[in-house]
């Protein structure tokens, strides 16, 4: 039995690797963008629109920016979302909160598709590599069905139960990997204020128990000051308020996430919303800068 015809929607920071490792893999795999360019760069057939796409896939992976962009692409709220969802797997692979893929997988699955929620774990380097982590919630058959397609894009699929796992999931791990990278841009400002050797710095934390891939890829990052985006601050931030608003759902303090949104919220009004997160050094050399001001 053959692999599921498959479509893809949003070809942004994440999403054009992704799709990139599923034509290389050699999966027929047909895209749908708004920039129409990106599209026809990545080598794979294109739909003329969203309905197109729908219309000629079984599967449709959304690798969009938030739930007004899925429910645009669904046409959700109009006559045509049962037309484009029914008798399909739609696999929303996004960051959006717990409650909006609660809601939707209960009006996809009523209007007669299937729901998989896929989350990833990993910024723009893994997904280029192929190497992101996906957790994965809903209907145990329908995941089966689209794992295969997983695999060019995924290094593991880590099946977490019913939707919304998945998201809580990946928001779970994402209060670690949000806190773990402040701290660590709180470290390079630490020695190099104090004028340490700053290679010697990055050799120590690779040395140890500390290293690990996303210390190697960013520590170079922040002693180059090369912000190109792997994860952009204003995404970040995004996923700062959806922690927020599932801790209080269940009255957790989370002071260590609320430090990083702040950060992340003054590196954003410096004009670093579009730069990767380890620019949020420079929200901390603003904060600096204030403080030493009073003295």
């Amino acid at each position: 039995m053959g692999l599921p015809s498959a479509g893809f929607a949003g070809l942004g920071t994440m999403g054009e690797p992704m799709a990139r490792n599923l034509v290389r893999a050699g999966i027929p795999l047909l895209v749908w963008n708004r920039s129409a360019e990106k599209a026809h760069a990545l080598g794979a057939d294109v739909a003329s629109d969203a309905a197109d796409l729908f219309a000629r896939s079984e599967v449709v992976f959304l690798m969009l920016t938030d739930g007004d962009a899925v429910d645009a692409v669904l046409a959700r709220g109009t006559a045509d979302f049962a037309t484009r969802v029914a008798g399909r797997v739609i696999v929303h692979m996004g960051t959006t909160s717990p409650e909006y893929s609660r809601l939707l997988e209960k009006e996809i699955r009523a209007a007669g598709g299937r729901y998989v929620e896929a989350p990833v774990s990993g910024s723009r380097k893994p997904a280029e590599a192929g190497e992101l982590i996906a957790m994965a919630a809903g209907e145990p058959a329908a995941i089966e069905l689209v794992r295969p397609l997983l695999a060019p894009v995924c290094a593991e699929v880590e099946f977490c139960g019913p939707v919304p796992n998945g998201l809580l999931m990946k928001l779970a791990v994402n209060i670690y990997l949000i806190t773990m990278l402040t701290g660590l841009a709180e470290s390079v400002q630490f020695a190099r204020a104090h004028g340490l050797d700053l290679d010697q710095f990055g050799d120590i934390l690779g040395a140890g128990q500390m290293a690990s891939p996303i210390m190697r890829v960013k520590v170079p990052k922040l002693l180059a000051e090369d912000f190109t985006a792997q994860a952009a601050v204003e995404d970040v931030r995004m996923n700062t308020r959806l922690i927020s608003a599932a801790a209080e759902e269940k009255g957790l303090a989370s002071p260590l996430l609320e430090a990083c949104h702040a950060l992340l919220g003054e590196t954003e009004g410096l004009g670093y919303g579009r730069a990767d997160m380890t620019a949020v050094i420079k929200g901390l050399e603003a904060r600096t800068r204030e403080w030493q001001s009073r003295f």
